[in-house]
């Protein structure tokens, strides 16, 4: 009976999105902070919607090692470790690899699986999804459209009105408050 309560309890958590799918080490700190992320990053651009396509060694170069761990090695965060899991500002989050906006505020949820949780992506195009088999499981992963970073996986169990949870790693988001984020568009279509 003991054995039998272990594995359901050990199926229950493999569902909910918690494990690495990477066998490499836990990501690092962040250790290439800037608050210009186009002068470290030349392809970061909220409002460039061309597609980026570059090689493992070119990523490993322009990203901090935790964006790279999660983006290009497929990794996972920490449950409840994301700063964005609980935050309630108003705005846009954007790919932190490229730049391209995935996701509204306004389509956030809190779904208690310990990553910040939407029902929807901005536009059908800022997310590409493809089967992920790995782990044993079957799941849909989801990646950015522009630059095919992984971001993390898309579950049916979410809200109405889409009934969809894409649960996202927080380390490759970005977020700009709206009203900033006007103001910074206008700037950039301007120049």
């Amino acid at each position: 009976m003991k054995k039998i309560f272990i594995l359901l309890l050990l199926a229950f958590a493999m569902q909910n999105c918690t494990h690495s799918q990477s066998k490499t080490t836990p990501m690092a700190s962040n250790d290439k902070k800037t608050e210009d992320k186009t002068a470290v990053n030349p392809v970061y651009s909220n409002t460039d919607s061309s597609k980026v396509n570059l090689k493992d060694e070119e990523w490993k170069k322009l990203l901090p090692s935790d964006v790279y761990y999660i983006a290009r090695q497929k990794g996972t965060e920490r449950p409840w470790s994301s700063k964005y899991e609980g935050f309630k500002e108003k705005g846009t989050y954007y790919c932190a690899a490229c730049g391209n906006s995935l996701f509204v505020s306004d389509t956030k949820f809190e779904s208690g699986c310990g990553w910040p949780s939407f029902y929807q992506p901005i536009s059908k195009s800022s997310i590409i999804y493809e089967a992920d088999h790995s782990l044993g499981m079957k799941r849909t992963e989801v990646m950015c459209g522009r630059c095919k970073a992984h971001l993390g996986h898309v579950f049916n169990d979410g809200p109405p009105p889409t009934g969809l949870r894409y649960c996202i790693n927080g380390v490759v988001l970005d977020f700009t408050k709206a009203k900033e984020a006007e103001e910074k568009y206008n700037k950039e279509s301007s120049n």
